[in-house]
């Protein structure tokens, strides 16, 4: 049976429109909260872009809070795809599946009103008709006695001739016959309109308003369905912006005000000596000596050295910042206009320059040389001679980097040996920090300058360290010791740059950073294994997981090179913390 009573069918037809009309509402607020969605993703990914960190900023950030700062930038960057994604889905899922609906629904509606109007049309139609014959039956029938009473008062007056009475007589059998005829068709009339009274109250409006009913009950579950989807939608997505939201989290508990200080104390660090006591001056000597005008003890007047002085905060005002590596800058090939520590970190720093672009003029050469081979092979492939000038400019580039690395050696030599006269004798000579069992790696680790003849294919030799390393079985409990460097001649500041390996005096600088375009190129890639908290000098804090290039592969004290992917900071970490994979070179 129909859910409304039959005589409410305008009522009916009126909320079905209405519920037509919320479902279409519903879908414009889909719509906007989509268009809301976009543009709070486009907002939030132009916040990121005008709060990225310029070129001339990138030296800053090597400080914790910048570096959470720039992990909180990507954070927010990864929360604004996931909006564009819960739009998209929205858009996809369940705006484009409603906009289908309301159309079918609006036609699907009007074919079952105008079902009901046609048959509301039907009845109201042949119950007309039965009142049209009951008006010819009542008219007939009124006729009828009429005709009978006339021909009754005929047949009684003696006064009439015998053709009038039969008149009458004719008169009213033709009106009770038509009386008749009329009654026959009244009751076609009637049975017909009730029995199309009954069909239509007790089944063909009936099965309309149901058709109906279904209709409306099928908005109301999808609209239901909508709701739900749209909850599902931004759920899937909460899990990765709860993601992102702990990335925020662990970004900022990784700032470390004592390491950022330890930075700035290691970048501004000049290492000129304080200088010495001023000397009493004794006036009384000065007196007699004027007075008996004989030799007296010269008087010692305060010795200023100018290194020392210009070397503290009272020294005048320290020189505009230059390059990358803080506010010493230098002007001159040998950097002797910088103060001794940082003479010696931009030296090492050209050295290594030197070094990566003697490794790659090798590379390079040395596919020119094979290229040179196959086409002496096969000269269907190209012509030997062809490469012949390429590689004379190879090996003019070689021979003038090898020059330039041997001038910079001495300029780093020169540098040690007058670092080591500033040095005081009686000053008592520091310790390496030690943290348990960890001691500070060497700030950094240069190969042996063998005139720019180094070649890349050391990686082959030295792959069987880090091979080893990453067969160990990994174990998340405790993570092995830390190794501890020898500290000899071999590693000590006097040694020079002879040894395979040799520290940067006085560096203390726990990252290397590379603005380059010819910067050390990576052997290959490590994972870490265990996080490492990095207190030891010259090394870099890694967390679990963390991917890292490959600089320089482990020489057997236990510390490998690594350079971080996402910012150019290099530093050493224990070779057993990481499982490494080689490039294929």
């Amino acid at each position: 049976m129909a859910w409304v009573t039959l005589d409410q069918f305008e009522n009916l037809s009126l909320h079905t429109q209405k519920g037509i009309e919320f479902l279409e509402r519903y879908g414009h607020f889909i719509r906007d909260r989509c268009a809301i969605e976009f543009e709070y993703a486009a907002k939030l990914r132009r916040l990121v872009k005008s709060y990225q960190p310029k070129k001339k900023e990138e030296e800053d950030y090597q400080y914790s809070p910048c570096r959470a700062f720039k992990m909180e930038l990507n954070e927010v960057n990864d929360q604004a795809g996931q909006r564009e994604l819960i739009a998209e889905n929205l858009q996809a899922n369940v705006l484009r599946e409603l906009n289908i609906l309301v159309k079918d629904f609006k036609e699907d509606r009007k074919k079952h009103l105008q079902e009901g109007a046609r048959l509301m049309a039907t009845l109201a139609g042949q119950i007309g008709n039965l009142e049209r014959a009951r008006k010819a039956y009542e008219k007939a029938f009124r006729e009828a006695e009429r005709a009978v009473e006339n021909y009754q008062r005929a047949d009684a007056d003696l006064n009439l001739s015998r053709a009038e009475v039969e008149k009458q007589r004719m008169n009213m059998t033709m009106k009770t016959q038509q009386s008749e005829e009329a009654k026959t068709e009244y009751a076609n009339q009637l049975q017909k309109t009730n029995d199309m009274q009954t069909l239509h109250y007790h089944t063909a409006m009936p099965e309309v308003f149901q058709h109906l009913q279904e209709l409306d009950e099928k908005r109301i579950k999808n609209m239901r369905n909508y709701m739900m989807k749209s909850v599902e939608i931004e759920r899937a997505v909460a899990p990765i912006i709860a993601q992102c939201l702990d990335g925020i989290e662990k970004a900022a508990n990784e700032i470390n005000e004592k390491e950022d200080t330890m930075l700035v104390i290691e970048r501004y660090k000049s290492g000129f000596q304080p200088p010495g006591d001023f000397p009493f001056e004794d006036l009384s000597v000065a007196k007699n000596y004027d007075s008996n005008s004989q030799l007296a003890q010269p008087v010692m007047q305060p010795i200023h050295n100018h290194l020392t002085v210009k070397g503290t905060v009272s020294g005048g005002k320290i020189k505009k910042r230059v390059g990358l590596f803080g506010i010493f800058g230098s002007n001159k090939e040998d950097c002797s206009d910088l103060p001794p520590n940082q003479r010696k970190k931009r030296l090492q720093q050209r050295l290594d320059e030197i070094q990566a672009k003697i490794q790659q003029e090798t590379a390079a050469r040395d596919g020119l040389m094979k290229m040179k081979g196959v086409y002496e092979q096969n000269p269907a492939l190209g012509d030997p001679m062809s490469i012949e000038g390429q590689l004379n400019q190879s090996s003019n580039k070689l021979d003038k980097l090898g020059v330039e690395l041997a001038k910079f050696q001495g300029y780093l030599e020169e540098a040690m040996r007058a670092g080591a006269s500033l040095s005081s004798p009686s000053q008592v000579q520091r310790k390496p920090t030690t943290n348990g069992s960890a001691t500070r790696p060497l700030s950094s680790r240069r190969g042996s300058h063998s005139g720019g003849e180094e070649s890349l294919s050391r990686s082959a030799s030295d792959s069987s360290v880090c091979n080893a390393n990453a067969n160990q079985p990994v174990h998340k409990k405790s993570a092995p010791s830390t190794p501890q460097p020898t500290h000899g001649s071999t590693n000590s500041p006097e040694s020079g740059l002879g040894e395979s390996r040799t520290s940067l005096p006085g560096s203390g600088c726990e990252e290397y950073y590379h603005d380059e375009v010819d910067a050390q190129p990576p052997l290959g890639t490590c994972r870490a294994l265990y996080p490492f908290d990095a207190t030891s000098e010259g090394s870099i804090p890694m967390y679990d997981g963390e991917e890292l290039y490959m600089i320089e592969l482990d020489q057997g004290d236990g510390w490998t090179r690594v350079r971080r992917i996402s910012q150019p900071i290099e530093g050493f970490v224990p070779t057993s913390y990481i499982e490494c994979h080689l490039y294929n070179t």
